[in-house]
């Protein structure tokens, strides 16, 4: 094969992949407004202005299409909240982080209908299948960040010795579910705000006595 067919085609996959994240993009940003089972081939492919024979191309069902979905916005949530606050030093560092970065996801808009896996959560809690499992992935990794983030701080001392981990990551993510749910129906920022605050007081109740 010449070096010029390699090339191209190359590009071409390179065009394909370009075409298919832009496609998944538009699908998780529709999806939390309409809902995960509520997105097809047929109404992604009126959203992006393409044919559904073209959209066939990258899904070759709606099951295919909602995995791909679910995939995509975890990268993109990834990359949005969780790498960053994963390069903080400190335990506490990425705790606060990992909650920051998440109130600013939610407050950017970077999805229309706040974070993708609340909305799908609330969506498929009753719904067992391939669809849900995958969602699930998703959120167990965002808790188990938090625990970890946690763990690390108790163990660094700027937690106390007897803090409860598993629970302070879990009334954490209520504060911001709660603050991503009241968000989304105001389209204000005092929830956010609220969240930043009760967070703020829980780590410092949390910190180790003077």
């Amino acid at each position: 094969m010449s070096e010029t067919v390699i090339a191209t085609e190359r590009k071409r996959r390179s065009d394909g992949e370009r075409s298919r994240n832009a496609i998944l993009h538009q699908a998780a940003r529709l999806a939390t407004v309409e809902g995960l089972s509520g997105l097809s081939i047929a109404r992604l492919a009126d959203a992006v202005g393409m044919s559904k024979s073209g959209l066939f191309a990258h899904f070759g069902s709606k099951e295919e299409l909602q995995l791909a979905t679910i995939e995509a916005a975890g990268v993109i949530f990834a990359a949005e909240v969780v790498d960053p606050a994963l390069a903080e030093p400190t335990g506490i560092g990425r705790l606060r982080a990992l909650a920051e970065g998440f109130l600013d996801y939610v407050g950017r808009q970077v999805f229309p209908g706040g974070c993708f896996f609340a909305s799908v959560a609330a969506e498929l809690d009753t719904h067992p299948g391939p669809v849900r499992d995958k969602a699930i992935e998703v959120i167990a990794d965002w808790s188990d960040h938090l625990v970890a983030a946690g763990r690390a701080a108790r163990e660094e001392g700027t937690l106390g010795p007897a803090e409860d981990v598993e629970q302070l990551a879990f009334e954490i993510d209520a504060y911001l579910l709660l603050a991503n749910a009241e968000f989304v129906l105001s389209g204000e920022a005092a929830p956010l705000d609220r969240a930043r605050l009760a967070i703020g007081r829980r780590l410092a109740e949390a910190a180790p006595s003077a």
